[in-house]
């Protein structure tokens, strides 16, 4: 298999999962040609690597693959600032996307998303799957399992039916896509408080392209995030779908909700993890609220959203919420 692949890795306050994921890279079986690290605020950047013991020019003869691109917090968007690391990756004909808190398994993560797009020149993105770190709770283990399972899969518009919003489900945690097909169809919609990779999935899946879910491909990546983090999350994640119409409509999150509630539910109980059932369901409540307000956004005042979301620079430009959306999929 002879394939250029290049990575987009995103970064703000990165700690130090940071040398581990470059080390994890630079020793894959398949390694990238370079990675484009999108930085979000230098003086930030430069206070981290200094905590690490190391700073940018050191960071860089370590690993020759580095190009790092700095960027201000108010320039960052989700979608857009993806689309700028993007665009440095001509000549590739795979790039991966990577947050800076998903490190890989293994020497086989590239090798195996890789493969998978190969297996068809129809599938335009193949994400990875996600295990949680050592420090997870019982309830963010299951959480994994539920959306990351042991078996590979692929999914096109025909699966609507049966799967509903699922069909569109795709993490840019760690993602790689087709090159060609992300430029045809215009690359990640802009702008984009969150939520991006369900949006270009969903419009590939229409297009009549196919997502695939590698399960060879691992990555470390979990969380044990507080109910009002959830919240803002969920909020954000209820905007994305408001703002776009065109994919999330008829596509109900709430029924898919409930079935991983009683499923995590079921394995507390089945794994000695009952204490965690009144915490699980506090942060269920906050997530549905935050998801609901998120669906109607548009009703609310300013001052609410901006209490609301975890991404208070997307509604600072008052063009953006509602905006007409950048390239081919609007």
């Amino acid at each position: 298999m002879d394939k250029v692949i290049d990575i987009v890795l995103v970064t703000y306050r990165p700690d130090g999962r940071l040398p581990d994921i470059l080390r994890m890279l630079r020793e894959q079986k398949m390694p990238p040609r370079q990675v484009h690290l999108i930085n979000t605020e230098k003086s930030l950047f430069d206070e981290a690597l200094s905590a690490l013991g190391t700073d940018e020019q050191k960071l860089c003869r370590q690993y020759p693959f580095l190009d790092i691109i700095h960027i201000r917090k108010q320039e960052f968007d989700h979608a857009g600032t993806r689309n700028l690391g993007m665009q440095r990756c001509s000549g590739a004909d795979f790039v991966c996307m990577m947050t800076q808190d998903a490190v890989p398994a293994d020497e086989e993560l590239l090798p195996a998303l890789a493969g998978g797009l190969c297996e068809d020149e129809k599938i335009a993105v193949a994400y990875a799957r996600q295990i949680p770190a050592a420090n997870a709770s019982a309830a963010e283990r299951f959480s994994r399992s539920f959306n990351y399972p042991e078996k590979s899969s692929v999914k096109t518009q025909q699966d609507f039916a049966r799967l509903g919003i699922r069909t569109y489900f795709c993490s840019d945690v760690c993602a790689m896509y087709r090159k060609q097909i992300f430029d045809e169809l215009g690359g990640f919609s802009e702008p984009s408080i969150f939520n991006e990779d369900m949006v270009f999935a969903g419009t590939a899946l229409q297009h009549g392209y196919a997502i695939r879910y590698e399960a060879e491909a691992r990555v470390v990546h979990s969380h044990n995030y507080g109910a009002m983090t959830q919240l803002r999350r969920n909020f954000d994640l209820g905007v994305s779908q408001a703002d776009h119409p065109e994919i999330f409509a008829g596509a109900k999150s709430e029924g898919e909700g409930a079935r991983y509630v009683r499923e995590t539910l079921t394995y507390l109980r089945e794994n000695g993890a009952a204490r965690e059932i009144p915490v699980f369901l506090y942060r269920c409540a906050f997530r549905l609220a935050g998801y609901r307000l998120g669906k109607a956004y548009q009703r609310l005042p300013a001052s609410v959203r901006l209490h609301l979301t975890s991404n208070k620079e997307y509604w600072k430009n008052p063009a953006k919420p509602g905006a007409q959306k950048t390239g081919k999929h609007k």
